[in-house]
């Protein structure tokens, strides 16, 4: 059933706030991975690359945990779990230039080289905890 972001959490996720998303492994083992978060206000919006593992753990269960700690009070965070509804790679290159605006204040440095295929996952939140939820 998903769960509707509320403004606090939509301005959270807006900020260069920093983010950790949790995928499984083929094993079952947790896989984590700090990343840069965003929303179009109903979903959680991440911006990988097709080729790494979190997408591979995606495509073969879109369970995620999401965690998300506020750059002002880093020991403040807001954990979302959901499902990956959708991966695509529409409007990932504009996606990744925004997001390195928001937390670098300049163009994204294309760490791994320009002819990375990026992602946006787009996750569905069904459950939203921390502290004083």
């Amino acid at each position: 059933m998903p769960v509707p972001l509320d403004d606090d959490l939509v301005a959270l996720l807006r900020r260069p706030s920093t983010c950790y998303i949790a995928t499984t492994m083929p094993d079952g083992s947790p896989q984590l991975t700090q990343t840069w978060v965003d929303t179009d206000g109903e979903h959680v919006l991440i911006n990988s690359v097709e080729s790494h593992q979190k997408t591979r753990n995606i495509a073969r269960d879109p369970r995620v945990a999401v965690a998300v700690a506020d750059p002002a009070e880093p020991s403040s965070y807001i954990q979302i779990r959901g499902r990956v509804v959708r991966v695509t790679t529409e409007g990932a290159v504009d996606h990744i230039e925004t997001l390195a605006q928001k937390y670098l204040g300049g163009p994204y440095p294309w760490f791994g080289g320009r002819d990375q295929v990026r992602v946006i996952y787009v996750i569905r939140p069904e459950r939203i905890s921390g502290p004083g939820r």
